[in-house]
């Protein structure tokens, strides 16, 4: 009895229909899976900053000194604490979420004036081997002072 092999269009077209169905149930899976929120995406899956209990004194202003800047403290991808020389802490909400800042806690800018303005760009410095890369540039917002609040 001679049994006869399927030819290959027919294993192709099989091989079609079997992905395509795979395709169809994965997309129709995922797109349940996004309406019920069970799925995120990675942006509104990260972690705002740990609430330091500091508060927001006066109003905000559009630039700091750098040459008062004593350190900064990158809190995520969205804030900034600029601290000054005195002690004195500005908190930098940018108006956009910046790719990596959260994770590698570094910076660099370049001053169009001497002072470090709302309307700069800071670019996200990645480690690359033995030293750093630029990653993502992004805009700053408005420098906010902070106060811990009396005990």
């Amino acid at each position: 009895m001679e049994q006869r092999l399927p030819s290959m269009k027919a294993k192709e077209s099989a091989m079609k229909i079997s992905y395509s169905r795979r395709a169809r149930f994965t997309l129709i899976a995922l797109t349940a899976l996004l309406s019920t929120g069970i799925v995120t995406d990675a942006a509104s899956a990260r972690k705002p900053a740990k609430d330091d209990g500091r508060v927001a004194v006066g109003e905000p202003i559009d630039c700091i000194m750098p040459s008062r800047l004593r350190t900064t403290n990158v809190r995520d991808d969205n804030t900034i604490d600029f601290v000054m020389d005195n002690g004195d802490v500005y908190r930098n909400t940018l108006p956009n979420s910046c790719p990596s800042l959260g994770f590698e806690e570094r910076f660099s800018y370049r001053l169009s004036t001497s002072q470090l303005c709302s309307v700069d760009i800071i670019t996200v410095l990645q480690t690359a081997g033995g030293g750093y890369m630029q990653g993502a540039s992004c805009g700053l917002g408005k420098f906010q002072k902070m106060s811990k609040p009396a005990k």
